[in-house]
């Protein structure tokens, strides 16, 4: 590890001699403010996302706790999960929040949760629609430096459970059903590593690795990193910066194998997902189309990961065959955030990931052949986001109109930054890009106060807050407040959304894919609660109709192999679908 390593170093990954010319070619401005839309803005239909977290009773704060020192784990946020703890159809907030600090830290040590204003918190939402703090009741105070978080049902017992990811301690807590929860992280066997320098974990994502009908747990990890004493910065300019990852090892995840009884085995050598890596974000889809669920994971500054399921317990990693390992110039770029989701509606889910300024976000069209092609220049998010850094991110169909757009959340990680590149800014505003059907086009300014504040974006979850049918949010920012974002979209179109309940399969359905059909033909969605940035979204699938009032037919692809398909289902409705106990008759 090297001291001298300096703030040019922190940020070669930037090519600033190329951006120049890129900036030129793709007609981009050098402000910091967001890029002018393509030609088709006036067929775009702006979305309005209102601020609400004041009225909703939602106050928290992340604490990142920063020091002079300036250690890499101050800079990373921490993640926010929309999920339904108390099934009363409403979905409730989860935060994992950061631990003090000394300046400096001694190396070994574990930072903890010494004052009220340190704890993870879960925020209930009452009848009325505001919220509630229940931390103290819950039981979900926390450990050590939080970092993200992942539900899910391990146990098939009906309630949502929570694995909270931490640097100095992972922790699995279990919803008892009544408001509680209790932490059986030793018992289950979930804690992961406790060495020194390898205990940071990041995102995770409840997934059924082997379709036994029980969740599996893929916990990834960032560097191997300890607290120490390391220069990086200007000297001769006197002042100091975050390091680069690239002076830290890179570390395998951890793969926790679910064996139906309380307990689960670390498994990542075994079903070969122990390749190490830089992990910042997870999100899985079944690519290949051969009924199996595969991951991908976004990986900081090094080749991104695409784990393909063989369907007999193992995986195998094709990133750089399946092309999606770096970007259209064949360069790597910081992965933090991703989504795996189909945006064109063929039937194949396609791949986002963002990254730093200068990077462009990656986004990669799935070719129905095992590859993917690099579409972020010819789809518009190249031009729209080239001076941009964004974190958490979700596919969503903000205007119900059978598109998914983008929503992401950004700001850099570097609080420097402004010094050596004036044109980009630390703190920025939210992204939020439309769908047009041929490319995106970049409707931020035209979408709400919100996209004008400038935030240091982290983690974000989406879900239907107030079940009205158009997709919320909520965001995490680095050392500051949430948000909680109320989508207000004025649209006639229609929506349907579909709670699935595995009975063969995980409860979750988690992995299920469901094709959804109206007369302007079809749309997928593969249930998921991962994705994103150190978060975690709502498990139920929502589409949008369009002007159709009624699906005409939904096909759900269940985990367990089977495959129901419903006719004529009304719009504007939550809909919860039992899994046949049997295979539907044909």
């Amino acid at each position: 590890m090297k001291s001298e390593n300096t703030m040019t170093n922190r940020i070669n990954r930037f090519h600033p001699l190329f951006s120049c010319l890129l900036l030129a070619l793709l007609g981009v401005s050098t402000s910091a403010q967001t890029s002018a839309p393509p030609a088709q803005t006036s067929a775009a239909t702006p979305g309005n996302f209102v601020d609400i977290t004041a009225k909703s009773g939602v106050i928290f704060n992340g604490q990142a706790s920063h020091t002079a020192t300036k250690y890499l784990i101050e800079t990373m946020g921490s993640g926010v999960a929309l999920f339904d703890y108390d099934n009363d159809g409403r979905l409730d907030i989860f935060f994992a929040n950061g631990a003090p600090l000394k300046d400096p830290e001694p190396k070994g040590s574990v930072p903890q949760k010494t004052d009220s204003k340190y704890w993870n918190r879960l925020f209930h939402q009452k009848k009325d629609g505001t919220f509630e703090d229940v931390t103290e009741k819950s039981g979900l105070k926390g450990v050590g430096y939080g970092m993200g978080v992942a539900v899910g049902d391990f146990d098939n017992d009906g309630y949502e459970d929570l694995y909270v990811t931490a640097y100095g301690g992972n922790k699995l807590y279990h919803n008892n059903g009544n408001g509680t929860f209790t932490d059986v992280t030793e018992q289950s066997g979930t804690a992961g590593p406790t060495t020194p320098g390898q205990t940071w974990s990041t995102s995770a994502a409840w997934v059924d690795l082997d379709n036994d009908g029980l969740l599996d747990l893929v916990v990834l990890r960032y560097v191997k990193w300890d607290f120490e004493d390391v220069w990086c910065g200007e000297h001769r300019e006197g002042y100091r910066s975050y390091c680069h990852p690239d002076i830290f090892p890179a570390i395998a995840p951890l793969v926790f194998h679910n064996d139906g009884k309380g307990h689960f085995t670390e498994s990542a050598a075994k079903m070969g997902l122990d390749k190490p890596g830089k992990g910042l974000g997870i999100a899985i889809a079944d690519f290949d189309r051969d009924g199996k669920v595969d991951l991908v994971i976004a990986n900081d500054s090094m080749l991104e990961f695409l784990y393909r399921n063989k369907g007999d317990g193992n995986f195998e990693e094709v990133g750089l065959n399946a092309e999606i390992a770096v970007d259209g110039d064949g360069r790597t770029y910081a992965g933090m955030g991703v989504d795996f989701q189909d945006y064109d509606n063929d039937g194949l889910p396609d791949l986002l990931i963002t990254n730093l300024a200068n990077q462009k976000y990656a986004l990669y069209r799935n070719n129905g052949d095992g590859s993917f092609t690099y579409d972020s220049y010819s789809s518009g998010v190249g031009g729209m986001t080239l001076l941009h850094s964004g974190w958490g991110i979700h596919f969503l169909d903000y205007d119900n109109d059978g598109l998914k757009d983008l929503l992401i959340a950004q700001g850099h990680d570097l609080d420097t930054i402004e010094l050596n590149f004036p044109q980009l800014r630390y703190k920025e505003p939210m992204l939020l890009a439309h769908n047009t059907g041929k490319g995106f086009v970049d409707v931020s300014a035209q979408s709400g106060s919100v996209f004008h504040q400038a935030w240091t974006g982290r983690g974000m979850a989406i879900g239907d807050i107030d079940n009205d049918g158009r997709i919320d949010a909520v965001v995490s920012t680095n050392g500051g407040p949430a948000y909680v974002l109320r989508n207000e979209t004025a649209t006639t179109n229609h929506w349907l959304t579909l709670n699935l309940i595995g009975h063969r399969s995980n409860r979750d359905a988690i992995g299920a894919e469901i094709k959804l059909t109206t007369a302007s033909g079809s749309q997928y969605v593969t249930v998921s609660t991962a994705g994103s940035y150190l978060s975690s979204g709502d498990k139920r699938a929502h589409f949008g109709l369009g002007a159709a009032t009624a699906a005409k037919s939904i096909q759900i692809h269940w985990p367990s192999g089977l495959i129901q398909t419903l006719d004529n289902v009304r719009a504007d409705q939550i809909l919860t679908v039992d899994e046949p106990t049997t295979s539907p008759a044909k």
